[in-house]
């Protein structure tokens, strides 16, 4: 599903008061029928038999979607056809580009790609062949590829064109979109460019409407017009851009009928050469209406162009607010265009032409010029000024009113609107990278966008100093235990403290050794410290295989044991998870953290689930992947550590190992920011291995993200667009492994779409598909609801001062949340001008002002790329 923002100038909803007898209103984007995902190169392979087999496969009213995905934004194919009633949509970010490859145009005779006499050797890139309510739209790109060289010659499209001009002969290009009697024809604000011959052209066509296209090729690229109506009727083209090397627009009418009825509305044409009608006349065009154009720096402004070989009767066209700045023949009506030695017996009959408005605001040729007196130019002028210096030539013309001076035009033009460069790793200023120095990130706490004031320097706890703690415990299991002070598991030690109370730190010494258990922390317990007593992290492991998939009862086979005489806030834990069905993501933790001010040194926390080598195959992309080893094994969330609420947690020199979901770091429900500092810690995993809400600290850690399935995910933040800061990364090196066989894309980020159900985000291929706001997440085909919190779970992730490995993404590294076309999908958002942009103009835009400047969800800084 996907709404538009309306465009600035559009006349939504109203009549366009124009010559089209329609009621032309601003298109509405179909339903999908099919989300297709591009590709990364632009070259060496032809998409159409895929996109062909959506478009035929789909049903009327609904659209055949091609969308960007990270990097894979690129489509190329041969020819295409559209159906009945079928939309081809190209999303933003993604390109389709015709190929260059001229056998698959080619009409048989093997011509295309060569100048010969006819020039009719090429099929054209998108046909629209005797169908009815088909159309285009898109906030993305169709690319004709005219300037790039033809597959197995010398020569670009282009080149070969201009080549045939020098040759009196003829180009066999392919067009890039030809409508051939059809009816009810849409483009809607898709932007063509680079077309190797005209971009848009109607024949016999009875109902189309262009509508917010950008159309933009330069202006050396010989026959490339932008829109050309011929013999057709009921046309609309509105709010439109258009810089091309030929005529914007053209609208012709030649042996298959007239062309009448026709709307040029609120458009913009930069280089190119001009609104034009002709030369091809002879059908006659009656009934046109330019109406708030602007032309700036076309050769030609409004032309009129035929002779007696081509000739026919032109009524009913009026040009009404028009501006011209920057263009060598302002005003050209001509019946003698590229007139042939012989004369011919299809004479120009130009009546009934009216001026209103019409400013040119610099110099240029003035050509009103009527074949003879018999057949004159019947012009009618009113408020039409022109600038000084302008040299008018009058031939057989009968003119009404007279040209005026100054010309005035304020305001009107424009720049040619660039597409805006969205940079897909958005660096921080200097500025911006001072706040997130530790000691301001870690400054705030409590209540999402009303945080309070309270400084927390973890690197001035004694904690982080090399020196050795005082131990109020030790935990052996080599050792006698007393139960008091010295005890076998650390469970057992932590048990203790939680019996004690109060608020003094306790300090709880672990010997070297693997301890195979669980170690779980309630809140309210006293401020904890697990120190490992080993000359490095490996020498001190805690260790568990648990996973989502875990049932209640196999949890209390492998654990109930440990928890039978544990204090009460300990037990409570367990019991909360011991008769679920299943210990999901958030029961799979080898160590659970509740309480404030926890502490762990010089160890190794483990979640073991899957981690004896086990591959997976290298198609997998979902949470439950087969092992290629011959076993029965699939990959499932299993976390090592879970800190769930607690605040100020800190961890030095800590290794954290497992597959998907190693760290979890959750807040109070998503209401209130806690904080954790990670200094010098390992942290290792596949997929979303640093994942939560809360505000974390990662400085000088070693990120190292582990290979095997088709991507793997670093972080999955989710954080409140509300909270200041999510995950920051100072000074850590991100490695990887190799990308192996499967060929494993690394990724910084995804933002996790926490808990959704259903998605505003992209195109969604089921009928009657809905999504809208309500008080819980739940899909229920094809309807469904989404919570306001859902949505504003943007999550933030910063990466600073660090060393990034050879193998992590150079281009897209921050990925989007699954691919579009799912529930499950959101785009990458880099900032809250994203977010805004994404939702506005949607159901789910966002409450209040964006804020200004916009606030960072995704950055870098001064990172080095190893």
């Amino acid at each position: 599903m996907r709404r538009f923002a309306l465009l600035a100038c559009a006349l939504a909803g109203a009549q366009a008061h124009a010559q089209d007898t329609r009621d032309a209103r601003e298109p509405v984007v179909p339903p999908a029928c099919a989300v297709l995902a591009g590709e990364t190169a632009e070259t060496g392979r032809d998409d159409a038999a895929r996109i062909q087999a959506a478009i035929d496969n789909c049903a009327p009213g609904h659209a055949v979607v091609l969308a960007a995905s990270n990097d894979r934004r690129s489509f190329v194919a041969g020819p295409l056809r559209l159906r009945d009633g079928v939309t081809l949509l190209v999303d933003k970010g993604a390109t389709l580009y015709a190929s260059t490859d001229p056998r698959l145009f080619d009409r048989g005779a093997g011509t295309c790609g060569t100048n010969d006499a006819s020039g009719r050797g090429c099929r054209p890139f998108i046909t629209l062949d005797g169908v009815r309510g088909a159309g285009i739209m898109g906030g993305g790109t169709i690319d004709g590829q005219g300037g790039q060289r033809i597959a197995g010659k010398d020569e670009t499209w282009w080149q070969i064109a201009r080549r045939a001009q020098k040759e009196k002969t003829r180009q066999n290009v392919p067009r890039l979109i030809q409508a051939d009697k059809a009816r009810d024809v849409t483009l809607y604000r898709i932007t063509l460019k680079n077309s190797p011959n005209f971009h848009v052209t109607l024949n016999e066509v009875d109902g189309f409407t262009a509508w917010g296209v950008t159309i933009d090729t330069p202006h050396d690229a010989r026959n490339t017009d932008g829109i050309d109506p011929i013999s057709s009727r009921n046309v609309t083209i509105a709010h439109s851009i258009i810089r091309t090397g030929d005529d914007n627009v053209a609208i012709k009418a030649g042996a298959n009928g007239p062309t009448e009825n026709v709307s040029i509305l609120h458009n913009r044409f930069y280089s190119g050469h001009g609104m034009s009608i002709g030369s091809e006349t002879n059908g006659g065009v009656h009934r046109v209406l330019v109406d708030d154009l602007t032309m700036d720096g076309t050769t030609s402004g409004l032309r009129i162009k035929s002779n007696d070989m081509r000739g026919g009767r032109l009524d009913g066209i009026v040009y009404r607010d028009v501006c011209l700045r920057g263009i060598r023949s302002p005003i050209e009506i001509t019946t003698h265009y590229e007139q042939p030695a012989q004369p011919g017996a299809l004479i120009p009959d130009y009546a009934d032409i009216r001026m209103e408005r019409v400013r040119s605001t610099t110099p240029g040729r003035i050509l009103l010029q009527g074949y003879d007196d018999a057949h004159p130019l019947v012009l009618d002028l009113k408020d039409v000024a022109i600038a000084a210096g302008s040299d008018i030539k009058r031939e057989h013309a009968r003119v009404q009113g007279a040209f005026g001076a100054p010309a005035d035009c304020a305001g009107r033009f424009l720049p040619f609107p660039e597409p805006p460069v969205r940079s897909v790793r958005p660096q921080l200023t200097p500025g911006q990278a001072r706040a997130y120095d530790y000691r301001e990130v870690l400054k705030y706490v409590g209540p999402v966008g009303n945080e309070r004031i309270e400084p927390w320097d973890p690197l001035a706890d004694p904690l982080a100093a090399a020196a050795p703690l005082r131990a109020d415990y030790t935990v052996d299991a080599r050792a006698p235990a007393d139960g008091t002070t010295r005890f076998a598991t650390v469970q057992a030690a932590v048990s203790r403290a939680v019996a004690a109370g109060g608020t003094r730190r306790i300090v709880i010494r672990i010997a070297p050794g693997t301890y195979q258990e669980l170690v779980y922390v309630p809140p309210g317990a006293p401020p904890i410290t697990l120190d490992g007593a080993g000359a490095d992290p490996q020498a001190v492991r805690i260790s568990a295989a648990l996973d989502a998939s875990t049932t209640g009862a196999a949890y209390r086979d492998r654990h109930a044991a440990e928890f039978e005489h544990a204090a009460p806030g300990v037990r409570a834990m367990y019991d909360a998870l011991k008769d679920l069905p299943a210990l999901q993501t958030t029961g799979s933790a080898t160590v659970w953290v509740r309480a404030d001010g926890f502490q762990a040194r010089n160890l190794t926390i483990e979640n073991a689930y899957n981690r004896d080598g086990a591959v997976t195959h290298p198609e997998c992309k979902g949470d439950n992947c087969p092992d290629t080893t011959g076993g029965s094994r699939v990959h499932h969330q299993a976390v090592a550590l879970r800190v769930d609420g607690a605040d100020k947690a800190q961890f030095e020199r800590v290794r954290l190992l497992g597959l998907q979901d190693t760290l979890f770091l959750g807040s109070q429900d998503g209401t209130a920011t806690v904080r954790s500092f990670f200094h010098d810690t390992h942290i290792e995993g596949d997929v979303d291995f640093i994942f939560g809400d809360t505000t974390a600290v990662f400085k000088d850690c070693a990120i190292h993200a582990i290979g095997g399935r088709s991507a793997s995910y670093v972080a999955a933040p989710d954080t409140n667009r509300r909270a200041r800061y999510g995950f920051v990364f100072d000074g850590c090196r991100f490695t990887s492994d190799a990308p192996g066989p499967a060929r494993t894309q690394f990724y910084f980020a995804r933002q996790w779409f926490h808990n959704e159900r259903c998605t505003p985000y992209g195109f969604i291929p089921v009928e009657g598909y809905t999504c809208r706001l309500g008080d819980v997440d739940v899909y229920q085909a094809p309807n469904g609801t989404i919570r306001r919190r859902t949505l504003e779970t943007v999550g933030k992730a910063v990466i600073l001062r660090s060393h990034i490995g050879p193998h992590f993404e150079k281009t897209t590294p921050w990925s989007e949340w699954n691919r579009n076309g799912t529930l499950a999908h959101r785009p990458a958002q880099f900032s809250s001008d994203d977010y805004w942009d994404n939702l506005a103009g949607t159901p789910f835009a966002p409450p209040g002002q964006r804020p200004v400047p916009a606030d960072v969800y995704l950055g870098e800084y001064d990172n080095i790329l190893e």
